[in-house]
């Protein structure tokens, strides 16, 4: 899946390259993005008492990022476990690899009060669509 990024001014840092954290938090978007376009939005992944906490994050950064640029991050899911997945984020701007990060989420219910990983249901494997 791609997701499309257009950098801010207040992305930027005093030097005028993409301040790190919007990696982060890019990478997120492109997860809830990600999760959307196979017919589980976040939004209703809640009204169903399902969260999908952060267990570990990383992002490699290649080359600065400047302002008024567009990046796409393309997701794909590289790790699918009972309870958790991982997901790979990799962010191209004019065609060039710029920084590469992953996510990995757990499945939780929180219909007692706090998040408790859950088993992947087999229809949302289905469509997370490991690629081998």
């Amino acid at each position: 899946m791609e997701y499309k990024v257009k950098v801010h001014w207040g992305d930027t840092d005093a030097a005028g390259i993409v301040f790190y954290p919007n990696f982060y938090k890019w990478m997120d978007e492109a997860t809830h993005e990600f999760l959307s376009a196979i017919g589980h939005p976040t939004d209703a992944l809640f009204k169903e008492n399902i969260a999908l906490p952060l267990i570990e994050t990383h992002c490699d950064f290649k080359r600065p990022v400047l302002y008024n640029v567009e990046l796409i991050v393309k997701s794909e899911v590289v790790l699918l476990k009972e309870k958790v997945f991982k997901l790979l984020h990799q962010f191209y701007c004019e065609g060039q690899l710029v920084a590469e990060g992953y996510e990995v989420r757990a499945w939780a219910s929180t219909a007692e009060g706090c998040a408790r990983a859950v088993t992947i249901p087999e229809q949302v494997k289905n469509k997370l669509g490991l690629k081998e």
